[in-house]
């Protein structure tokens, strides 16, 4: 059985202070996703560089520090390693690893945050769209295909405690919910409903408010596969107990 696992840890220098490490050595995930690393490698300690029993592949931001980046944990040894869409708007901000392996491509993506201004919006919409151009690529090459990471958007009303109020927030817009139905529709499939049909799960919550205390929250982090994963796929989970960021882990099982 492969343990899946992705979290955006919202800062890895400050997870590891909160015992990230001691988590990854307790969970023992096959696969390991973060985003949000804010950290360039050499800014980084030799634990989170070289954990035991992990090759870790990182991608970071180009533009500037402390800002965005995703890391690949992983036991399995990967075939190839791939960083960005080779689009450099994109892969200046340091938010696509992907790990080739015999069975499957895992892709790890920090999809952008699209509710600053007017602007970033648009790049989350332009993002989503070469995103799925990409995963569409790699269809045709007959990959099978593991899309995890922080998505940035509730998908349905389910997904999150309040919709109608967030309705006009980005995370929550009619273009980003349209482009979640359309990734669906071309045959990726978002694994943590197939096991669980039940509201208030979230997997995003804001600080700033305290709303984890009261789980008034949001799921904007997802494990989605393509549908000829389907059958080896054994569980679907969000591990909303797991501290540390104002994101929790979720993950998959595959047998």
């Amino acid at each position: 059985m492969l343990k899946i696992l992705s979290w955006n840890v919202n800062g890895i220098r400050a997870g590891e202070r909160k015992g990230f490490l001691d988590w990854l050595q307790k969970e023992q995930p096959d696969i390991l996703g973060v985003q949000e690393t804010k950290a360039h490698p050499e800014q980084l300690s030799q634990a989170l560089l070289n954990p035991p029993g992990y090759e870790v592949h990182w991608h970071w931001a180009t533009t500037r520090k402390g800002y965005s980046g995703v890391a690949t944990f992983t036991k399995v040894k990967p075939l190839s390693v791939k960083r960005g869409f080779n689009i450099e708007r994109f892969d200046a901000e340091g938010r696509v690893i992907e790990l080739e392996f015999k069975d499957f491509n895992f892709l790890n993506i920090y999809f952008p945050n699209g509710k600053a201004r007017e602007e970033r919006l648009r790049y989350k919409m332009d993002f989503y769209k070469e995103t799925l151009k990409y995963a569409q690529k790699l269809r045709k090459k007959g990959k099978k295909l593991i899309i995890s990471g922080d998505y940035n958007t509730a998908h349905k009303e389910i997904d999150l405690h309040r919709p109608k109020e967030n309705s006009k927030v980005s995370g929550f817009l009619p273009e980003e919910r349209e482009w979640m139905d359309q990734y669906i529709e071309k045959g990726f499939l978002d694994s943590f409903r197939l096991y669980n049909q039940e509201p208030e799960q979230y997997s995003w919550w804001d600080m700033q408010t305290r709303a984890r205390d009261r789980n008034v929250g949001w799921r904007i982090d997802y494990n989605f596969v393509t549908e000829d994963l389907k059958p080896r796929l054994k569980d679907a989970f969000i591990m909303q107990d797991v501290m540390g960021s104002d994101h929790c882990p979720v993950g998959i099982k595959l047998a």
